[in-house]
C-alpha cells in the first residue's frame, strides 16, 4: 500500500509539472486550480464513502444512479411538493443513505448476497426509476440555496471545496480514531474473525453502504447545485472513477488495507489528468478511455501486491518455457 501510495503521489507531481510546463499560466492559474478542485468535489465525496465499502471487501456500483436519483428527489421535493430548499436538501441526503444502507447493505450484510450482483442490480433499478420518474427530462431548480451549494463561496473558497474538505476530515477521524473505524478494518481483514471477536459484522456492512449512499446523495445535491437542475443522465462515470481513485490510493480490493488519505491522492490524480487533458483540447471520450485504463492499472497493481509470490511463479514458469 505504501509503495503504491508513494508511486501515485510521484505520478501526480509529475503530471502537475508536465502540464505546468506545457500549458503555461492556463494550468497553474488560480481560477483553474479552484475549478479543478470544484470539478472533482463530487468524485471526491463519493470516493470517500466508497473507501469505507472497499475496506470491508465490497464495492458499490449503484453510486452513480444514487447521484442522479438524489438530484431528482431534491427537484421533486422543492419544485413539485414545495418543501423548503434546506429541508429538501436534507431529505435528499437522508433518503440516499437509507437507500444505500437499507437496500444494498441489508441484502449484502444480512442475507449474504454478492455485493457485485446486488449493487449492479440496484444501479439498474435506480437508473430506470430515475428515467421513468423524470420522463428523461431535465428539471430546473430555481433556488438560491441550492445554487449556493454549487457556486457559493466563503472566505474566497467555493462551497463544494469546503464540503469536500469537511467530508475528508470526518471520514479520516472516523476511520482513524473510532471503534466503528476499527470494526470496518476488522471486517475487511477477516469477517469470520471479526464476528468471533464480538463485532456485529452485519451492522458494520449495513453502515458502510449507508455511508456511501449518503456521500453519493450529497454528491447529487452538489451536482444539482452546479447544474441548477436535476438531470437523469448524470453520474454514469462515477462508479468506475471512484473505484479507480480508491484503488490508486492504496485501498486493497480484498479489504482491510487503506484509507481516505490515499483516496484523496487518487482523486486528485484522476482529476488533474482530466483537467490537463481538457486544457489541451483532448475530447471527453478520450478522457473516459484514460480513466478506464487507470482502473485496469490500479486493479492489476492491487492483484500483484496481494499475490507477489504467485506472480513471480507464473513469470518464472513462462521464462522457463
Amino acid at each position: 500500500m505504501v509503495s503504491r501510495y508513494v508511486a501515485v503521489l510521484v505520478l501526480l507531481l509529475g503530471i502537475v509539472a508536465y502540464f505546468a510546463a506545457s500549458e503555461g499560466g492556463k494550468f497553474l492559474s488560480s481560477a483553474n486550480i479552484e475549478n479543478l478542485f470544484a470539478s472533482v468535489s463530487i468524485l471526491w465525496i463519493v470516493s470517500m464513502g466508497m473507501t469505507f465499502v472497499v475496506l470491508t471487501g465490497g464495492i458499490d456500483l449503484s453510486v452513480g444512479a444514487v447521484v442522479a436519483l438524489s438530484g431528482l428527489i431534491l427537484s421533486k421535493l422543492f419544485s413539485g411538493v414545495g418543501v423548503p430548499a434546506v429541508l429538501a436538501v436534507l431529505l435528499a441526503v437522508v433518503i440516499g443513505a437509507i437507500i444505500g444502507g437499507a437496500v444494498n447493505g441489508t441484502l449484502i450484510g444480512r442475507f449474504g448476497l454478492s455485493f457485485f450482483v446486488v449493487t449492479l442490480g440496484t444501479a439498474s433499478l435506480y437508473q430506470g426509476s430515475v428515467s421513468i420518474w423524470s420522463q428523461t427530462k431535465t428539471a430546473y431548480i430555481d433556488s438560491s440555496f441550492v445554487d449556493g451549494i454549487g457556486f457559493g463561496s466563503a472566505f474566497g473558497i467555493s462551497t463544494p471545496i469546503w464540503i469536500m474538505a469537511a467530508v475528508f476530515v470526518v471520514a479520516f477521524v472516523v476511520l482513524r480514531w473510532t471503534y466503528f473505524g476499527r470494526d470496518v478494518y476488522a471486517v475487511g481483514g477477516n469477517a469470520d474473525a471479526a464476528r468471533l471477536s464480538g463485532i456485529n459484522v452485519t451492522r458494520t456492512i449495513v453502515a458502510v453502504y449507508a455511508i456511501v449512499g449518503l456521500c453519493a446523495a450529497l454528491g447529487g445535491v452538489i451536482e444539482a447545485g452546479r447544474l441548477g437542475a436535476s438531470s437523469p443522465i448524470v453520474g454514469a462515470d462515477i462508479p468506475l472513477a471512484s473505484a479507480a481513485a480508491v484503488l490508486l490510493g492504496g485501498t486493497s480490493f480484498v479489504g482491510g488495507i487503506g484509507g481516505v488519505t490515499g483516496t484523496a491522492v487518487g482523486v486528485l490524480f484522476i482529476g488533474t489528468l482530466q483537467n490537463g487533458l481538457a486544457i489541451r483540447g483532448v475530447s471527453s471520450f478520450w478522457q473516459q478511455v484514460v480513466t478506464g485504463a487507470i482502473l485496469v492499472f490500479a486493479v492489476s497493481i492491487d492483484r500483484i501486491q496481494q499475490n507477489p509470490g504467485r506472480f513471480r511463479i507464473r513469470r518464472t514458469a513462462k521464462e522457463m518455457g
